[in-house]
């Protein structure tokens, strides 16, 4: 399995969790190469050669063919592609910048598309699975991140797309977190902004990493084996 943007936060739960389900795992990562080496040291200790780190930069979209040439060749195969590595940042209106644009899109929309294109053949050989990890606001509203949300929206239709032309080999899917790791750095979030979305939540609670990679491990296993196309959203309600 090879997840992006797994070194840290959900990506990383998810390679742990797949991890735990007995898959050899693929992290990738971008920047983080400390996080990266040692979630994938932690996980060798468990169960040796099971797991490697691979780079590759999406503002260098050609670098998606390598990544996924370079995770085939580790084990020769790959049965699940995981796109979860994604841009997040406020655009607001009157700021938002060609390179805003292109950051954002590369991330979340062009190389998951280009990922999957390069990984089909293999996939296909392995009647294998692609989740995405999209976002609630693909659907909502998120002010002053209006390029985020048209990325993740894009995302969504992707998967749909996906599914009808990988069919009937490759089954694919997405999940949608809501509230599960709030933002850190720039985009950080207030404790009062935490509480008005809380209040906004009908469980009245925040989700939990592991219950994204819970959901990704459903999906791309055999008890889902006749779903294709959908996208489960982990949001407490939030959409509703």
């Amino acid at each position: 399995m090879l997840i992006t943007g797994a070194s840290q936060r959900i990506g990383a739960a998810i390679a742990r969790k797949a991890h735990e389900r007995g898959y050899r795992v693929v992290v990738h990562y971008r920047a983080s190469a400390e996080p990266a080496e040692l979630l994938v040291r932690s996980l060798n200790d468990v169960r040796a050669d099971s797991a490697i780190s691979l780079s590759a930069d999406f503002s260098q979209l050609d670098h998606c063919n390598q990544l996924i040439a370079s995770a085939i060749a580790q084990w020769g195969r790959l049965d699940v592609l995981v796109n979860n590595a994604s841009e997040f940042f406020p655009t607001p209106l009157g700021a938002i910048t060609q390179n805003h644009l292109q950051q954002i899109f590369n991330a979340n929309v062009f190389a998951p598309l280009l990922l999957a294109q390069a990984a089909m053949p293999e996939l296909q050989r392995r009647r294998g699975a692609v989740v995405n990890i999209l976002d609630i606001y693909a659907k909502l509203v998120h002010r002053d991140h209006s390029v985020y949300c048209a990325s993740k929206a894009a995302l969504s239709m992707l998967t749909a797309s996906l599914a009808v032309e990988c069919a009937p080999e490759v089954r694919v899917n997405g999940v949608a977190p809501g509230a599960i790791l709030w933002p850190v750095g720039e985009s950080g979030v207030s404790e009062m902004a935490k509480a008005c979305m809380l209040e906004k939540i009908p469980l009245r609670k925040t989700g939990a990493a592991d219950q994204i990679a819970a959901a990704v491990m459903y999906l791309c296993g055999d008890d889902a084996g006749f779903i294709t196309g959908q996208t489960i959203a982990i949001d407490g309600g939030r959409t509703l």
